[in-house]
Formats: C-alpha cells, sequence, structure tokens
C-alpha cells in the first residue's frame, strides 16, 4: 500500500460539501500523509468521505494502537498525527493516548464521532462526554455545534497542536453534522486573541544569561525534549562547544546532543549517570533548555542544583519556576533562544577544572552490569542492537527495564529516533508507537525494544506489520515479569512479589507465524547475535524473543524521597 496521498485540492475559495467532506479536504490542504483509525457508527461518515478521498488510512485494531502509533509517527517526523474513532468506547480507547501525548507534548489531531446532536445528553447508544472527558487531557477540545465552524475549527486545531509547546487537539463531531452540507472555505486567516506563542526570548533575558557564563565555575546544560521540538540540535551543539559547557539529557532529550560528543554525560535522572547526576548536583549554573523537571529527574528537590543559578528556557511560561526556582526565566522558542546566545559577543568562561573532574568520574563510575557468558544479559541485548544497526535505528520502547536499559545502552546520535512514553508511562505504547514511527521513517531501520509484559497490551497490532509490510524488528526483552514493578517490590516491599512475575509466557514464535511473520526464541549472546543479524538483512518484520537472566536489575538508581546525589549501584 502507499502510504503518501499525491492528489491536491483544487483552489477555490468555496465550495459546499459534507461535513465528513469537510474534513479529508481540509487534510489535504494540511498536507497530511495518512490517517490512523477505527470505524464505528458515529465515525460512518467521515469513512465514507475517507473511502475515495485519497489519503491513506491505517488500521489499527485497537483504538489505543492508532492513536500510539500516531504518537510514533509524530515523535519522528514533527508533524501532527492525526487520529479518527468513533463515539463511545471508541473515543474513550484513545483517553489513555490523549493523555500521554499531553504529558510528551506530542502534536496530534484527534477526531471523535459523536452521537447525533439532538441526542446529547440522553445517554444514547455508544454515548459519551468525550468533550468533557478530554479537556484535562487536551492542549484544546472542541465540540462541532455548527457544520459551517468546521474548516475554521480544524485550521485552528493544527495551529494550536503544531505551535508554541505541541500537544494534542481533539475535535468531536456529532453524527448528524457530519453529514450535514455547508460552504468549505479553508482560506480565512486563523484568529484566536487568547492564544499567544512567544517565538523570541527577551534580549535583556538572553544578556542575563551570558552574563552569568562569565562567573560561573560549574555550569551544565539539561537539555529536554524541547531542544527536539524546536529543531534546535545543531545550535545546542555549537552553544555547548562555544563555552566547553557538559550537556546531560533528560528520558524525552535523549538524541538532542550526541552521546559520543566529549562534552556529554548522559541521562540524568532516577537512572541516570554518575557524572551527569553529580554534575546537576555541584553546578552553580544550571541552563535548563526545554526540559520540566519532573520528578523522575530531580528526586528530592531539597538536594537538587542547590548551589545553583537557574537558567530555565521554555517556550510555555508555565513551566517555568513551576517545580525548580528560577533567576532567569527565557521564554521562548528554543531554537531562536539558543541562536541569540550564539549571536551574544563572547564571553570567557573557565570550566577546564569543572571539566575534567566530571570525566573523571564518568571513568571512574560508568554503567555496568556484571557479564555472563552463558547467559543472556538484557543490557547486552540493547549494546547488541546498537551495534548491529550501527546506532543509526529508531528505537520504539514500552515502559520499565528494558525502557530505562534501552536509553542506557543505546547511545543516540542523532535527534528524532527515540520513541518512548516518559510522563504518563504507558506500557503497551512501544509495538504501535514502532509502527507509526516505521510508517513516517521508511527508509530507517525502526526496532521495537519491549518488555514482555508490555508488547502483550498491543500485539494485536502485529497484523499491521504483515499487511503494510512494514520491516519493524521486534525485541521482546522476556524476564517473564512486569521487570519494573518486580525490581520495586524486591527492594521496597520486602520480596513479596504481588503480581509482578508472569511464569506462563505464551509462544512468541508461534503468534508470530500466526500473524505471517518470521520469528526466533533465543537465550543467549551467540544466537541472539546471529537471528539479529539476519533479521536486520530483510526488509521484512521480524520478532526475536530474548529470554534473558530475570533477576537483573537497572542500576544506578535514585530510590524514592532520596536526592539526585544519593545514587544506589553506581559500583558492582
Amino acid at each position: 500500500m502507499v502510504l503518501m496521498s499525491n492528489e491536491t485540492t483544487t483552489e477555490t475559495t468555496s465550495q459546499i460539501m459534507s461535513g465528513s467532506k469537510m474534513i479529508v479536504e481540509a487534510l489535504k490542504k494540511e498536507n497530511v500523509e495518512c490517517v490512523f483509525g477505527y470505524p464505528g457508527g458515529a465515525a460512518l461518515n467521515i469513512y465514507d468521505a475517507l473511502y475515495d478521498g485519497g489519503i491513506p488510512h491505517i488500521l489499527p485494531r485497537h483504538e489505543q494502537g492508532a492513536i500510539h502509533a500516531a504518537e510514533g509517527y509524530a515523535r519522528v517526523t514533527g508533524k501532527p498525527g492525526v487520529v479518527v474513532a468513533t463515539s463511545g468506547p471508541g473515543a474513550t480507547n484513545v483517553v489513555t493516548g490523549l493523555a500521554d501525548a499531553m504529558m510528551d507534548s506530542l502534536p496530534l489531531i484527534v477526531f471523535t464521532g459523536q452521537v447525533n446532536s439532538s441526542a446529547l445528553g440522553s445517554d444514547a447508544f455508544q454515548e459519551a462526554p468525550t468533550l468533557g472527558i478530554s479537556m484535562p487531557i487536551t492542549k484544546h477540545s472542541y465540540q462541532i455545534q455548527d457544520v459551517k465552524d468546521l474548516p475554521r475549527i480544524i485550521k485552528e486545531a493544527f495551529h494550536i497542536a503544531g505551535t508554541g509547546r505541541p500537544g494534542p487537539v481533539l475535535i468531536d463531531v456529532p453524527k448528524d453534522l457530519s453529514a450535514a452540507k455547508g460552504s468549505f472555505d479553508y482560506s480565512q486567516p486563523i484568529h484566536l486573541p487568547g492564544y499567544k506563542v512567544q517565538q523570541k526570548p527577551d534580549p535583556d533575558a538572553i544578556k542575563q544569561v551570558t552574563e552569568a557564563l562569565k562567573t560561573a565555575k560549574r555550569p551544565v546544560i539539561l537539555a529536554g525534549a524541547g531542544v527536539l521540538h524546536a529543531k534546535a540540535s545543531a545550535e545546542l551543539k555549537q552553544f555547548a562547544e562555544k563555552y566547553q559547557l557538559p550537556v546531560a539529557n533528560t528520558l524525552l532529550g535523549l538524541g538532542s546532543f550526541p552521546a559520543s560528543h566529549k562534552l556529554f554525560l548522559g541521562m540524568a535522572g532516577m537512572h541516570g549517570t554518575y557524572s551527569a547526576n553529580m554534575a546537576l548536583y555541584e553546578t552553580d549554573l544550571l541552563i535548563n533548555v526545554g526540559a520540566r523537571f519532573d520528578d523522575r529527574l530531580t528526586g528530592n528537590l531539597e538536594h537538587f542544583a542547590k548551589k545553583a543559578e537557574v537558567v530555565h528556557m521554555d517556550i510555555d511560561p508555565a513551566e517555568v519556576g513551576k517545580i525548580v526556582p528560577t533567576e532567569i526565566p527565557v521564554i521562548g522558542d528554543a531554537r531562536e533562544s539558543l541562536k541569540q546566545l550564539l549571536s551574544e559577543p563572547h564571553v570567557e568562561t573557565e570550566t577546564t577544572t569543572w571539566r575534567k573532574s566530571l570525566e573523571e568520574s564518568k571513568k571512574e563510575y560508568p554503567l555496568w552490569y556484571k557479564e555472563d557468558n552463558e547467559t543472556l544479559k538484557p543490557q547486552r541485548v540493547t549494546e547488541l542492537v546498537h551495534k548491529y544497526t550501527a546506532g543509526n535505528a529508531a528505537v520504539a520502547t514500552d515502559v520499565g527495564q528494558h525502557q530505562m536499559w534501552s536509553a542506557q545502552y543505546y547511545s543516540f546520535e542523532t535527534p528524532n529516533k527515540w520513541i518512548t512514553s516518559g510522563g504518563l508511562g504507558t506500557m503497551g505504547f512501544g509495538l504501535p508507537a514502532a509502527i507509526g514511527a516505521q510508517i513516517g521513517l521508511r527508509d530507517t531501520n525502526v526496532v521495537a525494544l519491549l518488555g514482555d509484559a508490555g508488547f502483550q497490551m498491543t500485539f494485536q497490532e502485529l497484523a499491521l506489520l504483515k499487511e503494510y509490510n512494514l520491516p519493524v524488528k521486534i525485541v521482546i526483552v522476556n524476564n517473564k515479569s512486569m521487570g519494573m514493578v518486580r525490581q520495586w517490590q524486591q527492594l521496597f516491599y520486602n520480596e513479596r512479589y504481588s503480581e509482578s512475575l508472569l511464569p506462563n509466557q505464551p509462544d512468541y514464535v508461534k503468534l508470530a507465524e500466526a500473524f505471517g511473520i518470521k520469528g526466533s526464541k533465543v537465550d543467549c549472546e551467540e544466537d541472539f547475535v546471529h537471528v539479529l543479524k539476519e533479521s536486520l538483512s530483510v526488509q521484512e518484520p521480524y520478532i526475536i524473543d530474548c529470554r534473558v537472566t530475570p533477576d537483573e536489575n537497572v542500576y544506578p538508581m535514585i530510590a524514592p524521597g532520596k536526592g539526585i546525589q544519593e545514587m544506589d549501584g553506581v559500583k558492582p
């Protein structure tokens, strides 16, 4: 199936058409490449318009799969992912994805069918209060009241989703209004008086950052996903090199700075590197670029960056000062802010001693695990995937131990190759997100590094791999448990493994075969390398069930309530 529409829309000022036809025409105007969705009664008018509308449609086997696939697509392309679902259970099945996209700042446009407008509030068949449900977990939500408003609302929705801090926008469409006819005019300018995005920062704030650099002895950059959304990786690298500033990444910021760079400290936070976390503890000038200081990053706030003057560069003013007191707020697009900093007259900084101490800590406290030639270690799985994909694959994960090992051991050199659920921590995210990423990156290796528990939540989406011939490689890090839950129960609940062990595993090779996909089971490094190389040599999907050592834990680790400097397991 061709996943790119080459059709164009006739540029007329106004046409009479149904609401569902308006939706399709508006999507063409927005250059939408594909739609992810699942039909149902209240959305049938929209699907009838899609039938010969010229926009490819991807049919996941569950609405949650549809919206996670749209998230994966949005993550790697930067373009809004578009989703269509029906009313009632269709709409409620996308709620998890809406909340996930909202927390991780991913642009989505989600159309939900709704019962006829005359039946709203009557508990009609498959009615749900979609507008009320979605409002707290979207950047904005609409419910169509008049078909004539559809073109304006869709145009506004794309603008809101993709500008400023990206996020999901939902449009609830009663069935009678998707059938009603009206005038389609997509040429009207957007007018949103209450929606203002400050792209360029205050020049005085930029000068304050430059002044702070003059006196700082232990500066560090914390780079978050805002760098990626702003397409500011090149500027970040130039800024760090100009002033020789060490760089730590948040979980979602990985890839915004090359992992092999001498200034890179690694990922910071609960399972971050010793050098990154100690840099955030000891720094006297913390320059946060596009990160939101979430609790998994900071640990106990009493110990986080207490010696530092804090610069927070963010396009969302609501994030600045919300968690960490900020001396120098810089509100604006990360790329614009970094470009202005680079254009400022150069100031002399002296960071040699600081950088040398951090370099020594990187050597003294590297990431580690105990090697064992007779078993397959989960950390080694990620290292080998990195090796045989030359570190250039797009990697999607679920949430848990395998996610943290992927973040630690797959060293990202380029932006927009890391697809994971950060803020909401959604199990079942990885497989459909990998599918969306592969659709967005047709010529790139996409590897889904999944936990066995998360994989079982959305494995029905395997059907798409065969149907659309998507060459996603699925590597199941199978430790027969909900790994991170088991780790916490071991460490903090006296090894009382309440409902976290999964001893009765399905045969994933037979499951793969049932979907027409090749699959292999491995339990040692030699076999894994052989199968991995084989899978990467073919342009088709492949499942590898890696039976890893079941009792491995993720280290380093900051225990709940501890400060960022109080890491367990920094050495064997």
